[in-house]
């Protein structure tokens, strides 16, 4: 497929052209985060000198209620809130919850990648399927693949179109199913992955814009999640069998660099099927020890008050278990392989993965100030209590309204590819707004996660979308950005539609929980109704 032969072409560059128009007028998240910063701090100061307040909808007597009953602003452009700045600058980086959070989950993910036991996982997945079900392998591949992100758009898509030019099929049809898997199933995983203490983090902080007390589980959507990646897998091999793969046609092209073909096409060594056995059995024993932690009502990671899961260690520490699950078959695949040989190679996987961090551990520090300045001049709050006043005024309260926050988020997503760039600047907004409508952090994250992922697939915004043009013109070179949206197009719209009335169904028809011990609603008041 061309771009001389796909009539749909111009019209998509043109869409194409003011998405990037549009996101290239952004600067740097980074920068972006700087200047938010800094703009909380200014418009604090005007709104602060106008004496701007809204009636606070909580209880008398509720932890952080004024005894005048109002939410005032409380300006920084002055000698007190230039101290607050200069003393809490350190703080508000280290206490921002995804840090730590995020960089204990990656330690682990580090060893298992730099061991080749990622890398193994998926081949092994992808090159011992069933050509029948090659499709199907592949997209489910690709969803389990977020665990450590990268690995999925370096590794599997690649692969993805390599296997499907070794069964006579367009290469690109594999591509798209390995991409759509991969980026337009992000949020989905049957695993907790890095992204879940990140925007749970996220959540927790915008969350206490309301409830000082709260905290949001790492696991918080973890059961939506789960259900999530059988829903994208069928999409996204329905989408892939019935649209896409028959629109491209047959292949007579030959890719470029054939030679890497074979490298990628290598089966699994005897070594490397030992070496994944033995996670196996290593996944198993963690796994069967975990449980016996967890399963009886003495477990020593079950909440020690109630005897209960919820609120447990288990689920609170979870970040922990995946350091340790992580580390473990890392190392039990390095050492049979021969790429972890002594506590030198452990200690530099870990050293490696920290050091790809850098631009994120920027982020987060103007993050963490965009964050804090909000919370401290209540503007967060006063937007929250404003949005939800004007959304009950109109009658827009319902689940409903989440079929238009997800549009939301899926529309900002194009110009803002970065999920944790995203959800900060939209949770301290959103998630109070929603949470003053009687709705739970948690269900908000699962609704902002469907949004963030269905048009990662179709943004150029996003990180990864020029190295998947790279895959794309080894094997079509006329090929622009045009070409590649046309062929993810299909995946983006089939992803935001389905998985937003799965997430309906799900949360408010069938009334299940998107998580563990993870309620629907913020509140025992009035329930809302549809």
């Amino acid at each position: 497929m061309s771009e001389q032969t796909n009539p749909n072409t111009s019209r998509i560059q043109n869409f194409l052209k003011t998405v990037e128009w549009l996101g290239n007028a952004l600067p740097h998240p980074v920068t972006l985060f700087a200047l938010f910063a800094v703009g909380v701090v200014l418009l604090s100061g005007v709104l602060g000198y106008f004496d701007v307040s809204v009636a606070d909808p909580r209880p008398a007597g509720a932890k952080g209620r004024a005894d005048n009953g109002l939410i005032e602003v409380v300006s920084l452009m002055n000698a007190d809130g230039l101290r607050m700045i200069v003393l809490n600058l350190v703080r508000n980086f280290v206490e921002f919850a995804p840090l730590g959070t995020v960089l204990v989950a990656m330690l682990g993910v580090g060893i298992a990648e730099r061991s080749g036991w990622l890398t193994a996982v998926i081949r092994g997945m992808v090159l011992n399927a069933s050509p029948r079900l090659v499709t199907v392998i592949i997209v489910l591949s690709g969803v389990l693949s977020n665990t450590a992100s990268e690995m999925g758009y370096v590794v599997l898509v690649p692969l993805a179109a390599v296997v499907f030019h070794s069964l006579g099929r367009h290469p690109l049809a594999g591509l798209a199913a390995a991409f759509a898997g991969v980026s337009g199933g992000y949020s989905a995983n049957l695993l907790i992955g890095t992204v879940d203490p990140l925007l749970s983090g996220i959540s927790t902080e915008a969350a206490r814009l309301i409830d000082p007390d709260y905290e949001v589980d790492v696991s918080a959507n973890w059961f939506f999640m789960i259900a999530s990646t059988f829903l994208i897998t069928l999409i996204g091999s329905f989408v892939s069998l019935k649209i896409v793969e028959p629109s491209l046609g047959p292949y007579s092209g030959t890719p470029e660099d054939s030679d890497e073909d074979d490298q990628r096409m290598a089966p699994l060594s005897a070594e490397e099927r030992q070496g994944l056995w033995r996670s196996l059995w290593a996944t198993l024993i963690f796994a069967a020890v975990v449980a016996a932690m967890v399963v009886p009502e003495t477990g020593l990671l079950r909440n020690q008050t109630t005897g209960e899961i919820a609120g447990s260690p288990f689920l609170r520490g979870i970040v922990a278990i995946i350091f340790v699950y992580f580390t473990l078959v890392g190392v039990v695949y390095g050492r049979t392989v021969g790429t972890i040989r002594s506590d030198r190679d452990v200690i530099s996987a870990m050293a490696h993965a920290m050091s790809r961090l850098g631009l994120y551990i920027a982020l987060v520090f103007f993050a963490a100030q965009f964050v804090k300045f909000f919370a401290w001049t209540n503007l967060g709050s006063i937007t929250a209590v404003t949005g939800a006043n004007f959304l009950q005024s109109v009658g827009m309260t319902g689940p409903l309204l989440f079929f238009l926050f997800i549009l939301v988020c899926a529309f900002i997503n194009l110009m803002l590819g970065s999920a944790s760039a995203q959800w900060a600047v939209t949770a301290p907004i959103f998630v109070p707004m929603l949470m003053l409508l009687g709705y739970s952090p948690e269900v908000i994250q699962a609704a902002y996660r469907i949004g963030d992922s269905s048009t990662n697939i179709v943004t150029p915004m996003m990180s990864y979308f020029g190295l998947i043009m790279a895959f794309v013109a080894r094997y079509e070179p006329r090929a622009g950005v045009g070409t590649l949206i046309a062929m993810m197009l299909p995946y983006s719209i089939a992803f935001l539609v389905f998985w937003s009335l799965f997430f309906f169904l799900w949360t408010f028809a069938l009334g299940l929980p998107v998580g563990p011990a993870a309620p629907t609603y913020y509140s025992a008041g009035s329930v809302p109704t549809f």
